[in-house]
């Protein structure tokens, strides 16, 4: 057992909209470099706020978030996008695709932010399609799109960088069954095939049966 890739020690999250509402208390969670890993819970038991945190979108009230060691917490906001933007994949619920730009485009995007070359950008991006299944749909804008088509552009949008680990949250909560099978076989062949790291949120057994570890929460608590 090396160091582990993501490590969140003692995190607190409290929001104060007039009361004090703890989302997270005292949660510790580490993930290890290759690992498939699910936190399950129902809703409001703080995992999309612990996700949120794990990838420095959101800040910790109290507690501490490392990736390979490095102390996270202490990074003022350029640094941390900077972090995001060679470290991390995301896949949230709501797709989060640019309107205006087509398939390949948004999956170029992440590349474009990177620096990469017009030429190897394009490349990569057509490649990253390709694996999830969408190369024929390379030019459609989002609203061409189905559900289940476009969360496969924001699976390739986030792969396509390169990235560490991957954090996947509510992936499947708008999909049909199908689909979503389809969307987590894609995602467990990345893991296998390139080693990427996964932690997803989730409630849905057809995720969690599919991860090497799932982490219960309860009550912004892991059980």
């Amino acid at each position: 057992m090396g160091m582990a890739l993501l490590e969140l020690k003692d995190i607190v999250k409290v929001y104060d909209g007039g009361q004090k509402v703890a989302a997270l208390n005292g949660v510790s969670l580490s993930v290890e470099a290759g690992e498939l890993a699910a936190v399950a819970g129902p809703s409001g038991s703080g995992k999309s706020t612990l996700l949120n945190i794990a990838g420095t979108l959101d800040a910790p009230t109290r507690g501490h978030v490392l990736f390979e060691g490095r102390e996270l917490t202490k990074l003022g906001g350029a640094a941390l996008a900077d972090f995001r933007l060679s470290n991390l994949g995301f896949i949230f619920q709501a797709y989060n695709l640019i309107g205006v730009l087509s398939a390949l485009e948004n999956v170029e995007y992440v590349l474009l932010l990177q620096g990469v070359e017009a030429g190897e950008r394009r490349e990569r991006a057509r490649e990253a399609l390709k694996r999830v299944g969408l190369a024929r749909e390379a030019d459609r804008r989002p609203d061409h799109l189905s559900g289940g088509q476009q969360q496969r552009v924001a699976v390739a949008r986030a792969v396509v960088g390169r990235p560490r680990l991957i954090l996947a949250d509510e992936p499947t909560a708008n999909l049909d069954s199908k689909t979503a099978e389809s969307l987590l076989d894609l995602m467990v062949e990345l893991n296998e095939e390139s080693g990427a790291t996964f932690l997803f949120s989730s409630h849905d057994e057809r995720v969690l049966s599919r991860a090497h570890r799932v982490v219960r929460m309860r009550d912004g608590q892991v059980v």
